[in-house]
């Protein structure tokens, strides 16, 4: 499984840790403070992030991930600090609302690594070591990072603020793709409430969870003009169908 991620260097203390071989492409990202360092998402779990990790860093790590799904979370377990949003501990204590068998039938679509035994995986199941809220903060030390509660996604969605460089570390709220408000755990009134949130800060650099590493900040107010628009047209509703804007989606 030795090559499993690519990693890129975003700058002397950040970097991307992908998945790209894998059909969800995820993309993890290492923060480096002065006394510790946080790892936001961990990926799918096929292969040891903490090995890429002890090579990128000599500090200690704690794990958070953007939300509690399965593909943000297959690496905790290699980490025995890892951080959640209390809306979603339910699924982190064995009330994750899709079975182990989907999850697996969804790992095998495509691009695992060889040796890896599908039948073998389970679902990430832990208690946080810290619960997290909105609007505070994870120092790590010369580097401050604010948490964003953005449900719609999922109930406990975080994204992650770091001011001083501009960054936006937005899991599965924005990314170039189709975003997903269609499952019962979903809230496309929420969706919308979050990107009206997230649109107000001065981005500079915005690093989503899946697919393209870095993205056109520019992104997130399209993204929000199209919410309301389809709020106004009554669309903003589950069962209400896909919408194509081109360089994304949006399947309610």
């Amino acid at each position: 499984m030795q090559n499993w991620f690519n990693i890129v260097r975003i700058d002397a203390d950040t970097y991307g840790i992908c998945e790209d071989r894998h059909w969800e492409e995820t993309r993890c990202y290492l923060l480096q403070g002065q006394s510790r360092a946080l790892l936001i998402d961990t990926g799918l779990g096929v292969s040891d992030i903490s090995a890429v990790v002890r090579n990128l860093t000599d500090k200690p790590v704690a794990a958070v991930a953007t939300h509690a799904h399965w593909d943000h979370t297959g690496g905790h377990s290699y980490f025995r600090e890892f951080y959640a949003h209390a809306a979603e501990l339910s699924w982190l204590q064995g009330g994750f609302p899709l079975s182990v068998e989907a999850v697996r039938g969804m790992l095998v679509k495509g691009g695992l690594p060889a040796g890896f035994d599908v039948r073998a995986y389970e679902i990430f199941q832990g208690t946080p070591s810290r619960l997290l809220r909105d609007g505070e903060e994870i120092d790590l030390g010369g580097r401050r990072l604010r948490v964003l509660h953005t449900p719609g996604h999922s109930p406990g969605h975080m994204c992650f603020w770091e001011a001083n460089r501009g960054y936006l570390f937005t899991g599965d709220l924005v990314y170039r793709g189709t975003l997903l408000a269609n499952f019962p755990s979903t809230d496309p009134e929420a969706y919308l409430a979050s990107l009206e949130k997230i649109a107000a800060l001065p981005i500079r650099r915005l690093f989503p969870a899946h697919h393209t590493l870095e993205i056109d900040p520019g992104l997130v107010a399209r993204m929000r003009d199209a919410f309301r628009a389809l709020k106004a047209a009554g669309k903003l509703r589950h069962g209400a169908g896909l919408f194509d804007k081109g360089d994304w989606a949006v399947k309610l």
